[in-house]
């Protein structure tokens, strides 16, 4: 009876601890702004679906100016009790083969989803387990999904005392914390939390970090253990090859992910929180303004807290940029499947947050844009002449740029998101197709040996891809000069048969043509230019 006396209590505390919290959560349901929420106008529907107190709210006010998207019965994809046909509205398409993967189209189809759509979303939720429970209020939380991809925690302490005296070159370390220097006051699971811990490596988990876990003989927030106290929501990060735009994109696409991951809360889509780079380089890239997609505050990096025990009321470690069967970068994809709603919704977010428009047209022309690299290798040798050729298209309206550090990333974008052709050799510059509008082309002019990685990202982002077909009609400049004296396709130049190069183009350009959401556009575009006169 005794035993049984004690088992009641604890459960009678547990669920005043989860009423507790639920009224904590009501609270700032009601104290929500709709305009700090950082999402794009046509995303209201599915928010409002998954925070519904919210939308209430909005109904009741007649000067909600998303009073008339409260009604739509809509969903991301990964929520409970979300159909097929209620969710996103940009789905998938296996128009080809699956290769033996599968024995029928709907597993083909679901496989798509889960594997590279909010499929991958709702397994990462699924997948989530305590690894350290709170009995009160005030303790500590951990959660995770497997193999600890994503954690997010409550009140948790990290220590910085070991980075006292060790430099700058910290980066893609596996030693920042050590035994017992991050913790929580909670019932820890530590066989649990090992047996997640099987991807050992610094971009691929967070079992680096958290394989010191420990439970703290006290509460860190509440009994004063730490340093500083953290209050506003905090998004820990391990970020990819920052120079890169392939790479680091990896990190914001993953980012965003993660928020679904961790939708809880409509403040989840608020940017009113922190970023903490986990390096001790003061962070700097050329595409440094995508984090505003994410964050209205200063990025940090750990050289703010060293020497310091660090409380964190609400931390998140997102997802990573190299996981096993991650997203994009090791995205086993199924054959014969297209468009992920995921990375739909990923490229609208960033354009939004950016201010990024889509600029009415003032003629039907479709518009090339051929980037222009700037760099020793994987150059066209006959560029000029190939400009000049497509000049001389009646029906297009072409441009030549390069991306480099003076032409701002906003500005970039703003270019690349008003092309319909979108051309360009192997390499990072082609990332920029995530946002490139829904109907537009995208043509790797050669893939130099590397035949899946923009083709790959391109049916992520639904849209049409082309590239060189016909090797006796290109003229490699040398056999290739790679690392170590190695010959590859990457390492060199190439020339390209002018008229073969205007036949891809126009490839491109007519599946654009015979898009209906570019007739659209541009009729709409017309209409309005007519009016204006």
């Amino acid at each position: 009876m005794f035993i049984m006396s004690i088992l009641i209590r604890i459960d009678i505390m547990k669920v005043f601890v989860y009423l507790l919290y639920f009224l904590m959560y009501l609270n700032k349901i009601n104290s929500i702004n709709l305009e700090d929420i950082n999402i794009p106008p046509e995303h209201f529907p599915y928010f409002f679906n998954t925070f519904t107190e919210v939308a209430k709210v909005c109904a009741d006010k007649s000067d909600c100016r998303y009073r008339d998207l409260v009604d739509r019965k809509v969903c991301w994809g990964y929520e409970t009790n979300c159909t097929k046909s209620n969710s996103y509205h940009v789905t998938p398409s296996c128009p080809g083969d699956h290769r033996g993967w599968v024995k029928t189209k709907e597993a083909q189809f679901d496989t798509f989803y889960t594997q590279a759509d909010f499929g991958y979303i709702k397994e990462q939720i699924q997948e989530l387990m305590v690894i350290c429970e709170a009995t009160y209020s005030h303790d500590s939380s951990l959660e995770c999904s497997k193999y600890l991809r994503f954690c997010r925690g409550r009140n948790l302490m990290l220590n910085f005392h070991g980075l006292v005296g060790r430099g700058d070159n910290l980066r893609y370390k596996m030693d920042i914390l050590g035994p017992g220097q991050i913790g929580g006051y909670c019932q820890l699971y530590s066989e649990r939390l090992m047996k997640e811990a099987e991807h050992m490596s610094a971009l691929q988990s967070w079992a680096p970090e958290f394989v010191n876990f420990v439970k703290t003989p006290q509460r860190p927030i509440q009994d004063e253990m730490c340093d500083i106290t953290i209050d506003k929501p905090t998004y820990i990060m391990k970020l990819d090859a920052t120079v890169n735009m392939y790479h680091h994109f990896c990190d914001f696409f993953n980012l965003y992910a993660s928020l679904h991951v961790n939708s809880t809360h409509p403040s989840t889509f608020t940017r009113d929180n922190h970023i903490l780079i986990w390096e001790t380089f003061t962070y700097d890239s050329a595409f440094k303004d995508a984090f505003k997609a994410f964050t209205v505050n200063p990025i940090w990096d750990l050289k703010k807290f060293r020497g310091k025990v660090v409380c964190f009321k609400n931390v998140v470690f997102p997802l990573l940029p190299r996981m096993i069967f991650g997203l994009y970068y090791n995205t086993p994809l199924i054959y014969g499947c297209e468009r992920s709603g995921l990375f739909h919704a990923f490229s609208k977010h960033i354009l939004h947050s950016l201010n990024v428009k889509l600029y009415p047209r003032i003629n039907d022309k479709v518009r090339i844009t051929l980037l222009s690299r700037g760099t020793t290798y994987r150059t066209i040798l006959n560029e000029n002449e190939i400009v000049n050729a497509l000049l001389k298209v009646k029906g297009y309206h072409v441009q030549r740029v390069v991306y480099d550090r003076t032409v701002p990333f906003t500005e970039q974008l703003e270019i690349t998101h008003n092309t319909d052709v979108f051309i360009g050799m192997h390499g990072a510059g082609l990332t920029h197709l995530l946002f490139l509008p829904d109907w537009a082309a995208v043509f790797e002019v050669y893939n130099c040996e590397d035949p899946n990685c923009y083709s790959d990202l391109s049916r992520l982002r639904g849209l049409k891809y082309v590239t060189w077909e016909n090797k006796a009609k290109l003229v490699q400049q040398d056999q290739g000069h790679g690392p170590g004296g190695v010959s590859h396709a990457k390492f060199t130049n190439y020339s390209f048969d002018v008229e073969e190069f205007l036949r891809l183009v126009e490839v491109c350009a007519s599946y654009v043509r015979n898009r209906q959401d570019f007739t659209n556009f541009i009729a709409g575009s017309m209409k309005k230019s007519r009016e204006e006169l």
